[in-house]
C-alpha cells in the first residue's frame, strides 16, 4: 500500500479496507514497517522490533468483524506485555526476557484486529514527562526534532505523529498519555480509573494512579479503541461504571449543552505562557460558539501539599518495582545500573515508611475528593494540556548526580495532568491549537468519574468544528 494512502486514513478506515478485501493485513504491515525504518533514525521512536512474528500473524489473518482488522500496532516499552517480546521499562537493569503471555489489554487489542510489530521508546521506569532513557537514547518530536515528544509515552506519540501507525499503545500515571499527545498534536484520552485492566500480573499501580489506553490521530479511533480494551476483569481492584452503549456509538450524538469552566492559571503560581493562555481562551470561545455555557473558574486543591504526597507514592512505587526486578535478576540494584534520577528517587522510595505511604495516599485521596467536588456544578474543566511548549531535548540531565523528579521544570510542564490520576477522573488532550512557531498546543478537557462518553462527544464536535486531520508535521508528509 502506498504510504500516502495509508497515512491519510485512521485506524478504523484501514480496518475497513482489510475487511472489504481491498488491502491485506500484510500490505498494511509492510507499509508500517517501511515507514518505521525510514523515519526512526530521526525520531528514535521504535526500540525493539519483532517484525517476523508480526509478518506471520499478518499472513494468517482472516478478517471478520474486527474494527481494526489487520491494523499495525506499536506497544510501549512499559506494561503492554506481548507474548515472546521483552518489556524493559526503558531500563538496562531489566533484562531482555520475553514475556510469557499477553497482558489482558494486549490480548483485547489483538482481538480487535490489531497486529503488534514493535515496542516504543519510554523514559526509564516512566518517571519524567520526557523520553530520553540512557538505554535507548532520546526520542524526538516529529514537529521539531530538537524538542521532546513528551513522556512517558513519547515513543508511541512520536511514531503516530510521524505516520508509522494511526494509533499506538500508551499508559498514564501522571499525564503520560496526555502530555505526549499534546506535544505531538494527537488525541490522548486518559480513561477513568478501572476502565482498563492491568491484569493478569498487576492489580493496580500506586493505588490506582496508572491507567492504559492509546494515543491516536482521530477521536473515533480513540473511542473505538476504548470499546476494545475497556471492561472489568475478575480480580481487578477497581471497576469503572459500564457505559450504557459503546463509546464509538456515542459519537453519533451531539453533546448536550455543557457547563464548561476554563482556567489559564498555573497550579503552583506564576504566569502561564502568553501563547498558551491565548490558545486556551480561544478554545473557550470555540466552546461557547458551539452553544455551551462557559465561565472562568479555578480549582482549589491544596497544591502545596499534593506535590510531596504524589512524589512519596511515586517513589515508593518505583522502589517496589526495582526491588521486584532485583528478585528476578538475583541481585540488588547498584547506582550504575540505572540513571541518577532513578537512583535518587529509588533511595527516596526505600526510605518511605508504611505509615508515610498511607498518609500520602490519604492526602491524594482528599485532594481527589476536592477535585471531584468541583464537577458538581460543572460538566467539563478546560485547561492547557501543558504548562509550556514542548521543551528542548536534553534540557534536564537525568544522569546528573543531583537529578530529581521534584525538579520544578517537570512540575511546571506537567501542569494539571496529575490531578486526574490522583482523582481517577477521565481527561482528554485535543490538538486544537497551533503556536505561531507551528508547534501543537494541546487543550485538556476533564469530566466526572465514568464520563468518557461525554468527553468523546465534545471532542468529536470540536474535531468537526476545528479539524486537525490535515495538520501534520513535515516529517510525516
Amino acid at each position: 500500500m502506498e504510504f500516502e494512502a495509508y497515512a491519510a486514513r485512521d485506524g478504523l478506515a484501514l480496518g475497513e479496507l482489510v475487511r472489504r478485501g481491498e488491502v491485506s493485513a500484510s500490505d498494511l504491515l509492510e507499509t508500517a514497517i517501511a515507514r518505521a525504518e525510514a523515519v526512526n533514525p530521526r525520531i528514535n521512536a521504535v526500540v525493539y522490533r519483532f517484525y517476523d512474528a508480526a509478518r506471520t500473524a499478518a499472513a494468517s489473518f482472516k478478517p471478520a468483524a474486527e474494527p481494526f482488522a489487520g491494523v499495525p500496532l506499536l506497544l510501549k516499552d512499559i506494561l503492554g506485555d506481548c507474548a515472546g517480546v521483552p518489556t524493559r521499562y526503558g531500563s538496562g537493569f531489566i533484562p531482555a526476557v520475553p514475556a510469557p503471555a499477553d497482558s489482558y489489554l494486549v490480548a483485547r487489542l489483538k482481538r480487535a484486529g490489531f497486529i503488534p510489530f514493535a515496542k516504543t521508546n519510554a523514559p526509564e521506569f516512566g518517571l519524567p514527562p520526557f523520553t530520553e532513557p540512557r538505554l535507548y537514547g532520546p526520542a524526538r518530536n516529529p514537529w521539531d526534532l530538537a524538542r521532546t515528544p513528551g513522556g512517558s509515552s513519547g515513543g508511541s506519540a512520536a511514531a503516530v505523529a510521524a505516520g508509522v501507525v494511526p494509533l499506538a499503545h500508551a499508559n498514564d500515571g501522571g499525564g503520560s498519555i496526555r502530555i505526549p499527545a499534546a506535544c505531538c498534536g494527537l488525541v490522548g484520552l486518559k480513561p477513568t480509573r478501572g476502565r482498563t485492566s492491568l491484569g493478569p500480573l498487576i492489580g493496580d499501580i500506586m493505588n490506582g494512579l496508572v491507567v492504559e489506553h492509546v494515543v491516536s490521530r482521530s477521536v473515533r479511533d480513540t473511542a473505538a479503541a476504548l470499546d476494545a480494551v475497556a471492561g472489568y476483569a475478575a480480580g481487578d481492584p477497581y471497576a469503572a461504571p459500564p457505559p450504557p452503549r459503546p463509546f464509538l456509538a456515542a459519537l453519533a450524538d451531539t453533546p448536550r449543552r455543557l457547563r464548561i469552566a476554563f482556567s489559564t492559571r498555573l497550579p503552583y503560581g506564576g504566569a502561564l505562557d502568553a501563547e498558551i493562555a491565548a490558545a486556551t481562551t480561544a478554545t473557550a470561545t470555540l466552546c461557547a460558539d458551539l452553544g455551551h455555557t462557559v465561565e472562568e473558574a479555578d480549582v482549589d486543591f491544596g497544591a502545596a501539599a499534593i506535590g510531596p504526597a504524589f512524589l512519596a507514592v511515586y517513589a515508593a512505587g518505583l522502589a517496589a518495582t526495582i526491588d521486584a526486578v532485583a528478585r528476578l535478576v538475583g541481585r540488588g540494584p547498584r547506582a550504575e545500573d540505572v540513571e541518577a534520577m532513578t537512583w535518587n528517587f529509588y533511595q527516596l522510595g526505600r526510605a518511605v515508611t508504611g505509615s508515610q505511604y498511607l498518609t500520602a495516599v490519604g492526602a491524594l485521596q482528599q485532594a481527589g475528593r476536592a477535585f471531584a467536588a468541583f464537577f458538581e456544578r460543572r460538566d467539563v474543566w478546560l485547561t492547557p494540556s501543558l504548562g509550556a511548549a514542548p521543551l528542548p531535548v536534553g534540557l534536564i540531565d537525568f544522569d546528573d548526580p543531583k537529578a530529581s523528579l521534584a525538579d520544578p521544570r517537570i512540575a511546571a510542564f506537567a501542569h494539571y495532568n496529575p490531578l486526574y490520576n490522583l482523582s481517577g477522573l477521565p481527561a482528554v488532550s485535543l490538538p486544537l491549537q497551533v503556536s505561531p512557531a507551528g508547534l501543537p498546543i494541546g487543550m485538556l478537557f476533564g469530566a466526572r468519574h465514568g464520563e468518557e462518553a461525554l468527553l468523546l462527544q465534545l471532542a468529536g464536535a470540536l474535531e468537526a468544528a476545528r479539524p486537525w486531520s490535515g495538520r501534520r508535521p513535515a516529517l510525516a508528509l
